[in-house]
């Protein structure tokens, strides 16, 4: 339906290309101050989460060398994957991601460069064979380390000690993200994805302010778009710009508020206006989702055909409902369409007519009426309950023992977003402070993929060993932070 736009659109997302930034960086502690033999180990710290190739300058003590060294490397972006191994492993997810490697040397002295991009703060290094003739001596080690960030265009914040740390964490988190493209996790799933891409954009927005990284992403998307029109969850870059076979609900929608905040952000109504028939088609495509009778979106058990959150449990045909009314309204802001607005009035009505416990001041969902966090948050986002009742919505789920919770910060992100929207803005900081800053006391330098502080060792893929300690969904906190919002300096409707 658009692909005599293709064309144009990857040449535009192509000349936003940006040019990444390289950094030298060495261990702040760990390297070895005697030869090493056959079974040793060493750490290398590195101070800080990068993303890069590493480099090690290598030779021999003792005899001439008469056997390869043969290496393990494991690279770790967290303190607890120094001890982590496959044994065992029965994930989902293909366990190539995970960042070890082996290397033989047949020839010492050398210059040994790994050939693969990892993202770490710790390498452990694991001599797995010598020869008794010969030990080994690492005399460097270093890494060029890439971001498209500008570190120097971002003032630090003038907040409260915790607010600092936060937002410390939050920019490395984005900064590690920020390749070529806003990557989903430099560790694992590399590909972009368009949920994480909005909320990165909002970050992006306060701090970095790279805005054609932006706009490359959303020509990259528009680019990758199928047949029919319809926007991927994801998409690749290498070898070529190529989008994933993954159709989300939500993702592809949620293209439609990511244009506008790009637009509002940065000033460029042109990019919104050229997109703009694009993002609108996503509402089309969606119709299909809809019981014409009811206007409440269909109920499906197949996995995957809305993401809302890593809670295999949730039921989302609230939350998925509420999302359509979220980007339709955005959708609104950028094209005043009567019969659209007409709709979005009688999807809010259906909903409240058919999920909203008005006693109990809880949405259901699913054939069940299961009772989550989820539902609650997107129906407030969605406005289909305002003030006062909005407020009671998001005080029965804290109240509600049964209320399927939120386990990733993508979540907890909304949750947050929620809370300012109806004017709980202290409380919505103090959620920032708890979630966000368990990360920060555990150690992290970069904010996790997913985190249940009642299950350190959660993961939605059956092992924590794939799961990603730098993730783009969880960097919202400076957005938070820098943008007024928790200090009620921004007008509640710009929070779409």
């Amino acid at each position: 339906m658009f692909e005599s736009n293709k064309a144009v659109w990857l040449e535009k997302a192509e000349a936003c290309k940006p040019a990444l930034h390289t950094e030298t960086v060495r261990p702040v502690c760990g390297m070895p101050e005697h030869a090493l033999r056959e079974n040793a180990s060493i750490v290398l710290d590195f101070g800080n989460h990068f993303v890069g190739r590493l480099t090690l300058r290598l030779r021999s003590e003792g005899s001439h060398p008469d056997a390869p060294a043969w290496l393990q490397f494991k690279f770790c972006e967290n303190k607890r994957e120094l001890n982590e191994t496959l044994d065992g492993y029965k994930g989902w997810i293909s366990k190539g991601w995970v960042q070890q490697e082996q290397a033989h040397v047949d020839v010492l002295p050398t210059v040994l460069v790994l050939p693969r991009r990892y993202a770490f703060r710790y390498v452990r290094i694991d001599v797995l064979a010598l020869s008794n003739k010969y030990s080994l001596v690492v005399e460097d080690a270093y890494a060029d380390a890439t971001t498209s960030a500008d570190d120097s265009l971002v003032k630090p914040l003038q907040g409260e000690a915790w607010e600092n740390s936060i937002d410390r964490v939050a920019r490395r988190t984005l900064r590690s993200c920020m390749q070529d493209v806003f990557e989903d996790g430099p560790k694992r799933d590399r590909r972009m994805w368009l949920g994480d891409l909005r909320l990165q954009a909002l970050a992006n927005s306060v701090t970095y302010r790279s805005f054609d990284l932006v706009k490359r992403c959303l020509y990259l998307f528009a680019y990758a778009s199928n047949a029919e029109g319809r926007i991927p969850a994801c998409l690749f870059t290498e070898p070529r710009v190529e989008g994933d076979d993954t159709y989300m609900f939500d993702y592809s929608l949620f293209f439609i508020p990511t244009l506008l905040n790009y637009g509002q952000a940065s000033g460029d109504t042109e990019t919104m206006r050229d997109l703009l028939p694009l993002a609108l088609h996503q509402l089309t495509l969606a119709e299909e989702r809809f019981d014409a009778d009811t206007q409440l979106i269909r109920d499906s058990n197949q996995l995957g055909w809305c993401f809302v959150d890593w809670n295999l449990e949730l039921n989302k045909q609230c939350s998925a409902h509420a999302i359509w009314l979220y980007c339709a309204q955005a959708a609104l802001k950028m094209s005043e369409d009567s019969t659209l607005k007409a709709l979005v009035e009688t999807r809010k009505n259906a909903m409240l007519s058919n999920w909203y416990d008005s006693d109990r001041h809880l949405f259901v969902s699913g054939g069940d009426g299961q009772i989550s966090w989820a539902s609650q948050v997107w129906a407030v986002l969605a406005g289909a309950v305002t003030g006062e009742d909005a407020r009671a919505c998001l005080d029965a789920a804290a109240a509600c023992p049964n209320a399927l919770g939120m386990v990733t910060p993508y979540m907890m992100h909304h949750y947050v977003e929620a809370l300012c929207l109806v004017g709980r803005r202290q409380q919505a900081r103090q959620v920032i402070r708890n979630y966000w800053g368990a990360m920060v006391n555990s150690g992290a330098d970069t904010f996790w993929e997913l985190f249940n502080p009642a299950d350190p060792d959660e993961s939605p893929y059956g092992s924590p060993i794939v799961n990603s300690y730098c993730h783009a969904w969880s960097c919202t906190p400076t957005w938070f932070l820098r943008s007024g919002i928790l200090q009620n300096k921004q007008p509640d409707h710009e929070l779409t």
